[in-house]
């Protein structure tokens, strides 16, 4: 029996650097590239777990649930963590960055998130990277959420360790993920013996084994659909435009905010200002006496495959999501969520 995804040659070291290349320029760095061969929460882990350790003092950001589990893998290898927490309704500042390296100077590791799908909140990361800068700290970002709906520049930024997942604005497979990573942040890594080694987990191996060794020969077989998947996904990227693909998802957001307002019924941006949503996705905060949850059950049974959530855990109740990415960022798609949701709400414009 044949079949399109069934029996394809394998891949070539020499089309699987190329993917990597094509990843570098979607992230215009001259840092090194990795793919790997899993869902971005391995590089996001890998990373912390080879750059952090006994005597590591890190700043972690919360502004949503991710935050959170950065800062308890930082703890979990023994690191010195300080959090600067800000309601998931709002952003960080960099000028909340510029005090915590005032209270504490031994800082020497930032992790923040780009943009917290989750809460619908981007985090002002050009700013704080100067900050972070100018402390000579090593920055670590998740941009998985934001990669594809708003500039993600690692090296304009001073990012040393950023992941990218595919799955959300790119549009692309969740399969494979990918990191760039500083030349400081390498060296963090050699000196960390707590660094993963034989692992999954293991960059440093992909970096001795992979590229150190000239991209010539594979480590161990690639998931070959998904990389296939992430090339269609960053071919398509390039020739529509990247700033296309981002204008596309700004307009979905606020169309999004300014169109629940006008539905009525007491919806309202979870996120206050527009300056602190992201584009990738947009949370709404729902009248006191409506749960959310029951809210977007009801709005899905009109259309089950519309991009709607309710919050996750205690948000449940308050907040709804509007995953607007990848082929969802539509002008339609926002229509029709805001019109499953007014239905439900018992409203209609």
């Amino acid at each position: 029996m044949s079949h399109p995804f069934l029996d394809l040659p394998p891949l070539s070291a020499e089309r699987f650097a190329a993917i990597e290349d094509g990843v570098a320029r979607l992230l215009d760095t001259r840092q090194d590239v990795l793919i790997t061969q899993g869902e971005a929460l391995l590089p996001l882990e890998g990373a912390i777990r080879a750059a952090a350790g006994p005597g590591t003092v890190a700043l972690n950001v919360v502004t949503g649930p991710y935050g959170q589990t950065f800062g308890d893998w930082l703890r979990a290898c023994g690191a010195t963590v300080y959090d600067v927490s800000v309601p998931f309704h709002t952003a960080v500042t960099a000028e909340q960055i510029r005090e915590a390296f005032a209270e504490h100077p031994e800082i020497d590791f930032v992790s923040l998130v780009h943009a917290e799908a989750a809460t619908g909140n981007t985090n002002p990361v050009g700013e704080i990277g100067e900050v972070v800068r100018e402390h000579g700290a090593l920055f670590y970002l998740d941009a998985v959420a934001s990669v594809g709906a708003e500039p993600v520049l690692p090296d304009a930024w001073g990012v040393d360790l950023c992941v990218i997942g595919a799955q959300k604005a790119m549009g692309g497979p969740a399969g494979v993920s990918a990191i760039s990573v500083s030349e400081r942040a390498w060296a963090r890594m050699a000196a960390n013996p707590h660094a993963p080694r034989r692992s999954y987990l293991s960059l440093l191996d992909w970096k001795e084994r992979w590229t150190d060794a000239g991209r010539a020969v594979l480590p161990h077989a690639p998931a070959q659909l998904e990389m296939l998947a992430l090339e269609a996904c960053l071919e398509r990227i390039e020739s529509v435009g990247l700033d296309a693909v981002m204008d596309r998802h700004r307009r979905a957001a606020l169309a999004t905010r300014s169109g629940a307002v006008s539905l009525g019924g007491g919806l309202e941006p979870y996120v206050y200002e527009a300056s602190d949503a992201a584009p990738v996705a947009t949370t709404l905060r729902v009248p006191s006496e409506v749960v959310a949850s029951e809210l977007v059950a009801r709005a899905l049974t009109s259309d089950p495959s519309l991009p709607l959530a309710a919050g996750g855990g205690a948000l449940a109740k308050e907040m709804i999501r509007v995953n607007h990415y990848g082929a969802d960022a539509s002008a339609e798609t926002v229509r029709r969520c805001l019109a499953a949701i007014g239905a439900a709400l018992g409203v209609s414009r």
